[in-house]
């Protein structure tokens, strides 16, 4: 152990006596953990986003699309103008799903589209959320100021809106929105209330560029539809949203005449499987980038090998004299696998203070979420002093096999 300490001591200054050089080799090792570490946090931060993106929503909702049929080939019969299963969804289905579900809460039709809002002589493109007054609890509208629609407002087609803040600062500025008349599309429609800012999403989405309009209205006076974009369902609990999701298929089969064996027309996930999708997806991401951030670590430990065997061939003297003098094969190359450790595992901290850096500087100046947990730092400073030992054992066996009276005439 007190060899050991004396090696380390012994290596710390050689590391001082030579500072830019010894920086120079740890660059890799700095450059490699800083970015596995980086990379990581921004894939746990995403991971995170996506989280409170469900928490914010309700954990217990469930969302059907229509279409089930291959991706590829859903989207060459878009490209065709061929899908035949984008009307699939309607009005009456919710209306079904409500009166005959036991295990939902409520149900609320959907059809999302962007449309050219303006006032005055302002205008901007939004994303139009266009529901019913169950759109409220169930998708977890929060009114700021105003009022939400309510089923006479979707009975009766009322030209209502309600407005995000993006939308409030591009087209009124100062100007108090509740009660001006705005258009969308060219149609004429009364502000009554506003949505709470939600900020951007886990994809960098800003959800408050939006604005919310009975689906009644959306589609017979402003784009002349009967069918609906998507379906959202509550579950009564987290616990039963797998029954709930199976109990919304049953009875959309059955409404739809749907024969067994045949495939459905229309899509059921919940959000524990968009979590879990995304999951995938962000794992995926975090690995991939990760892996290619860690060549960095290798090409790190082969500048450390480098290093130091150029160090073997300057202190030949020194060490045929310590040989000299009764030290062993084995603390020669004690002494110089220390070093190299002690070079891996100093780059290696200087990267994870550099990883913290970056991760404060995304976190506070752009739209990426990242989270440092203690496994990215533990991984990659376990890696970085398995590369310093890897690296290593070549200088340091070179050193210890050398011959104790060459080395001492050696100049």
């Amino acid at each position: 152990m007190i060899r050991f300490a004396e090696s380390v001591k012994i290596a710390f200054q050689s590391l001082a006596s030579n500072k830019l050089r010894a920086f120079l080799t740890m660059l890799g090792i700095i450059i490699g953990v800083g970015a596995v570490v980086a990379m990581m946090s921004i894939g746990y931060g995403a991971q995170e986003s996506v989280l409170s993106s469900v928490q914010d929503i309700g954990s217990n909702m469930i969302i059907v699309t229509p279409g089930n049929q291959d991706e590829e080939q859903q989207g060459f019969e878009r490209m065709l103008g061929e899908d035949k299963d984008r009307d699939a969804l309607t009005i009456d289905d919710v209306k079904v799903i409500e009166k005959e579900a036991e295990f939902l809460n409520g149900a609320a039709p959907a059809i999302l589209n962007a449309s050219i809002v303006s006032y005055l002589n302002k205008n901007t493109r939004a994303s139009v959320y266009a529901s019913d007054e169950e759109a409220e609890s169930i998708y977890n509208f929060k009114v700021q100021d105003g009022r939400f629609y309510n089923a006479s407002d979707v009975k009766n087609t009322s030209n209502v809106a309600l407005v995000g803040q993006t939308v409030i600062n591009k087209i009124f500025g100062k100007i108090e929105p509740i009660g001006k008349i705005i258009k969308i599309d060219g149609k004429n429609f009364t502000i009554i209330g506003t949505i709470e800012p939600k900020g951007t999403d886990q994809f960098g989405n800003d959800q408050d560029n939006s604005v919310t309009i009975p689906i009644t209205t959306a589609q017979q006076k402003l784009y002349g539809i009967d069918y609906v974009n998507m379906i959202i369902a509550q579950s009564t609990t987290e616990d039963n949203i797998d029954e709930a999701s199976e109990e919304v298929e049953r009875i959309l089969r059955k409404a739809h005449n749907l024969r067994p064996g045949q495939s459905n027309d229309f899509t059921v996930r919940n959000q524990t499987q968009l979590v879990d999708v995304l999951g995938t997806i962000t794992n995926i991401f975090t690995i991939t980038i990760s892996s290619i951030a860690g060549i960095a670590l290798l090409v790190g430990g082969i500048g450390i090998m480098n290093i130091m065997l150029v160090s073997v061939t300057e202190r030949t003297r020194e060490i045929g004299i310590r040989k000299a003098v009764g030290a062993k094969n084995k603390d020669i190359l004690l002494q110089f696998l220390t070093e190299s450790v002690v070079l891996s595992i100093t780059g290696g901290v200087m990267g994870i203070a550099f990883a913290v850096i970056v991760s404060i500087i995304l976190n506070r100046f752009t739209i990426l979420t990242t989270s440092i947990t203690l496994f990215p730092i533990i991984l990659a400073l376990s890696f970085s002093t398995v590369v310093g030992l890897f690296f290593g054992i070549y200088p340091a066996m070179r050193a210890a096999r050398l011959n104790p009276i060459e080395a001492l005439r050696y100049e």
